[in-house]
C-alpha cells in the first residue's frame, strides 16, 4: 500500500539532490547506485538504461530503497522503501532530458545526440516506484 512522503522532506524529492537507489542483485546482495530522481506525485521516478544492472535487478526484485540526504546537512534525511510499479520506455528520453536541465543545467542528456542515434547506443526506461514506508530525519 503506497504511502505518502512528508512534506518536510518533500524538496529531497523535488530538487536537484543526488540519491542512492538499492536493487538487489540475483545472489541477494544489495546493489547501490548513485541516480537522479524525479517525482510524480505518486511515484519516484528513476531514469536508467534498459539492461543496466539496476534494470535488470528490479525487472526480477521488485524491492527497493532511495535514500536522499540533504547536501546541506547530511544528518537530515528522507529513505523511502517501495515497490517498483512499472518499468517504461514511454516518456523516457524527455525524462532524462528533463533531469539534466534540472541537476546540470543541460538542454539535452546527450547533447547533440539525436534520438535517432541514440536509439542505436541504449534504450532509456523510467522506473517507476510507489513508496510502501517512508522514514525521515532532521
Amino acid at each position: 500500500m503506497a504511502v505518502s512522503i512528508p512534506d518536510k522532506y518533500m524538496d529531497l524529492l523535488t530538487e536537484p539532490v543526488v540519491v542512492s537507489f538499492a536493487t538487489m542483485m540475483p545472489d541477494g546482495q544489495p546493489q547501490v547506485t548513485p541516480v537522479w530522481v524525479g517525482w510524480d506525485g505518486e511515484h519516484v521516478l528513476v531514469n536508467t538504461a534498459k539492461g543496466r544492472q539496476k534494470d535488470e535487478n528490479v525487472r526480477r526484485n521488485p524491492k527497493v530503497n532511495v535514500m536522499a540526504l540533504d547536501p546541506e546537512n547530511p544528518y537530515r534525511y528522507l529513505e523511502i522503501r517501495g515497490q517498483v510499479d512499472e518499468v517504461t520506455e514511454e516518456g523516457a528520453l524527455d525524462h532524462i532530458d528533463q533531469l539534466a536541465k534540472e541537476y546540470q543545467g543541460a538542454d539535452s542528456y546527450y547533447g547533440g545526440v539525436t534520438p535517432a542515434e541514440l536509439r542505436d547506443k541504449e534504450t532509456r526506461v523510467i522506473i517507476k516506484i510507489t513508496p510502501t514506508d517512508v522514514h525521515g530525519h532532521g
